[in-house]
């Protein structure tokens, strides 16, 4: 029986060093840094950009199966997504159309604690997804041996 259930992405950690460090620096760095952009646009992309960055948090966490991993990816992505925010807020947003927390270190804190919450859901999922799919290919594996044995 394979290691992970075949509609799961492969973990994290069974990945080379430089994908893993892309995958936890690089999307939230631009996610945030678009998403702080979005303050002086319109409510509307800041809106969806949140929701997308709110999706990639969870999807996150499909990357690990132990909680402890979650948790760090999720307070690393969480972290880097806020301070771009806020860094993309002072250089390129003259008028918000939202407001951020004050003073803006505390967006950092929120995003942080937001993406460590939402890693550890979407790894909550992958575990649930995954011994769902462990316990059908033994029910699968039993039928089989009875239907073996019948013959």
């Amino acid at each position: 029986m394979p290691d992970r259930a075949p509609f799961l992405p492969p973990l994290l950690s069974s990945r080379p060093r430089p994908v893993q460090l892309g995958a936890v620096v690089v999307p939230p760095l631009i996610g945030g840094f678009l998403t702080g952009a979005t303050l002086g646009w319109s409510v509307g992309a800041w809106v969806l950009a949140n929701v997308l960055a709110t999706l990639g948090g969870f999807l996150a966490g499909f990357d690990h199966d132990r909680f402890g991993e979650a948790a760090r990816r999720g307070a690393a992505g969480g972290l880097l997504f806020g301070l771009s925010l806020v860094l993309a807020d002072a250089l390129v947003v003259d008028d918000r159309v939202a407001r951020i927390a004050s003073p803006p270190i505390v967006q950092a804190v929120v995003t942080m604690i937001a993406g460590t919450l939402l890693a550890l859901a979407g790894t909550w999922v992958r575990n649930r997804l995954a011994a769902r799919a462990s316990e059908a290919a033994r029910l699968d594996a039993a039928e089989v041996a009875v239907l073996v044995e019948e013959q």
